[in-house]
């Protein structure tokens, strides 16, 4: 009798802001059976081996200015290793749909004729402020939020669009960007005195939320790194009432 060949699958799953016990239900089944988990440096990594006992690892992480494999590279081995039969998961941190390329990923499967599933991953857009405790909605205060990726400075015409709608912004990995940032939102209008705060190492005992103003914001954050998410509205002012009941052990909040 002729062996039947297992059918291969990509599954891109969502690793949320970093510890385990965030990962989705359906996230932690995807990981148990995989068969190999390509995976960024960001998301539930001291977790693997436990989360995934029967897959192969591979570290694909990025970090600003080096890339361990090129996107097109890594989209070709899970494609390759689905053709094999083999379940890849491809993890990310955050969301896979939000900054995390999970788009392309999707689409190159699916040319490829490989079935492919998205497993919706809790967001750091959202959870990191929160665990600051700075609501990017509060009733009364903001009623929208826009998400912005921090990797590259914007257009004159997308700070004059993010200054006029109101509400909070969200600065994801802005860090090294900060100062164009601050420099294009204050010519296109935003004022000074707008709060704004950088949260660092989200969910993680060093944990440090750095709080200024617009005006004020790139000298208070001399010292912060990325991974950080950058709040920057009226909701930033509700972070001293509301992040002493929140923040992690060892984790700090800094007023400048």
């Amino acid at each position: 009798m002729a062996r039947t060949r297992r059918t291969g699958r990509i599954t891109l799953v969502g690793g949320g802001p970093g510890p385990a016990d965030l990962l989705t239900v359906r996230a932690s089944n995807a990981l148990a059976a995989a068969d190999v988990v390509y995976f960024d440096r960001l998301g539930p990594t001291e977790d693997l081996a436990r989360l995934a006992p029967l897959a192969t690892f591979v570290d694909v992480g990025k970090t600003p200015g080096h890339h361990k494999m090129a996107q097109e590279e890594i989209t070709a081995r899970m494609i390759d290793g689905a053709k094999t039969g083999l379940h890849v998961v491809r993890l990310k941190g955050g969301d896979p749909f939000v900054f995390g390329r999970g788009g392309e990923e999707m689409s190159a499967a699916v040319a490829a004729g490989i079935p492919v599933t998205v497993v919706p991953g809790v967001s750091s857009a959202t959870a990191v402020p929160g665990a600051a405790g700075i609501p990017v909605t509060h009733r009364g205060t903001s009623h929208l939020f826009t998400v912005v990726s921090g990797h590259a400075p914007l257009t004159e015409r997308e700070y004059r669009h993010l200054a006029g709608l109101g509400g909070t912004i969200v600065v994801l990995m802005g860090v090294g960007t900060l100062p164009s940032l601050v420099a294009g939102l204050r010519r296109a209008g935003l004022p000074n005195v707008t709060p704004v705060a950088v949260v660092e190492r989200g969910f993680s005992h060093a944990q440090r939320t750095v709080t200024a103003t617009l005006g004020s914001i790139v000298n208070a954050a001399t010292s912060c790194r990325n991974p950080a998410v950058i709040v920057i509205g009226d909701v930033v002012a509700l972070a001293p009432a509301l992040a002493a009941a929140n923040l992690p052990t060892n984790a700090s909040l800094q007023t400048a």
